[in-house]
Order: structure tokens, then C-alpha cells, then sequence
């Protein structure tokens, strides 16, 4: 008999299907977050701090409060991104690559993620799971995708694009599975503003 690695590995529908299983059970996730953004050579280039609820099905409300305000919400049909320094709106319609927003996963359909994803897991000690993400289509928005759980918790997500900037979402004051209203998922904004539709 051999003995287990400490850190023991899967990949493929396996992790995919476990992964798909943790978030299904979020029927709302609620939490402060930090947002670290790190260029090629390990330099941070920007620091955000915000909040965010998501709900399923489709719902979505991410608010930056520092160093700039924005807001993005869905409502499961469309996205809509409010930038308040800018008075201006941008109404996307959630299609397939608006809807692999890594955040969305948090609300979104994720019972196909093998499809969408290659998927591995690994297990860091008893309590902690580490999935990694990487997209099957080349136009997607990021190039790897890390989301680490404690004891079933999404405490970080790690991604990854294709112009190697590292971009790492902490969470804190994690509230699951807490009622939320829809009415959370209104986006409100002055009259004036401007509103661009994006194929919404």
C-alpha cells in the first residue's frame, strides 16, 4: 500500500462535477472583497476594495466603492455596468463569453463546467480545495482560473489572463445561503446618464 500524497490530485468530470456541486449549494453567497491586480513582473498595479451579493438563479450585484466607484449587476438576462465618475451605463446581454465572468459562476448555470472548463482539484490538508480552471475556448476573458474553498467556503479567487496579469479576489464577511431580496439586484442610477447598449 502506498501512502497518499499530502496533497492529493483530481481532474477532468470528477473535479467538475465536485466543484459544480459546492457552488449549486450557494443559493446566495454575500461578501466584502479586496481585489489585487499583479502585472507580469510581480509589480501591483491596482488595489480595488468593494462588495458583492449573488443569488441564483442569474442574479448578480457587484459593487467597487474604492479607489473608484462602479457598479455591475445582472438580472440573468443581461449585464449592466455603471460607471458613476463617468455618468455613463453599458447594458451588455449575458451571452456566452459575458457569462464566463468568474464571479458569475457565484450565480450563474455551472452544471456544464466540464464543457466550458478543464477542470483540476487539489486537496491542501483536510480543509481546503483548490480548483483550477482553464477555459476550452481561446476567446475567453481569462487564461486560469483558481478558486480555493475552506471547508466548503470560497475564500479566493486567482485568475489569470492572457497578458499574464495576476488578478486575486479575497473575500471577507462571507454570508451564504442568507435571504436576499431581488430587489438587492436593482441597479439605480440619476436621470442624464448615459445608457450604451451592447447588443442588450
Amino acid at each position: 500500500m502506498f501512502a497518499l500524497p499530502a496533497h492529493a490530485e483530481e481532474g477532468g468530470e470528477e473535479a467538475a462535477a465536485e466543484l459544480a456541486s459546492m457552488l449549486e449549494s450557494y443559493q446566495s453567497f454575500q461578501a466584502s472583497f479586496i481585489q489585487i491586480v499583479v502585472n507580469e513582473n510581480g509589480n501591483r498595479v491596482q488595489e480595488s476594495r468593494g462588495s458583492l451579493k449573488a443569488k441564483r438563479p442569474g442574479l448578480f450585484y457587484w459593487e467597487t466603492s474604492q479607489p473608484h466607484s462602479q457598479f455591475v449587476v445582472s438580472d440573468g438576462n443581461k449585464v449592466e455596468v455603471y460607471d458613476p465618475d463617468l455618468e455613463q451605463v453599458t447594458v451588455h446581454s449575458l451571452d456566452e463569453k459575458v457569462s464566463t465572468t468568474p464571479a458569475l459562476l457565484l450565480s450563474g448555470e455551472v452544471d456544464n463546467l466540464d464543457e466550458t472548463y478543464e477542470v483540476s482539484m487539489r486537496s491542501v490538508g483536510e480543509n481546503t480545495r483548490e480548483f483550477t480552471l482553464e477555459p476550452r475556448r481561446e476567446d475567453s476573458l481569462f487564461v486560469s482560473l483558481r478558486l480555493t474553498f475552506f471547508k466548503g467556503e470560497l475564500q479566493e479567487m486567482r485568475m489569470q489572463d492572457s497578458l499574464s496579469q495576476l488578478s486575486v479576489l479575497s473575500f471577507d464577511d462571507i454570508r451564504l445561503n442568507e435571504e436576499v431580496s431581488d430587489s438587492a439586484f436593482v441597479l439605480e442610477y440619476p436621470d442624464g446618464v448615459d445608457v450604451i447598449r451592447d447588443g442588450a
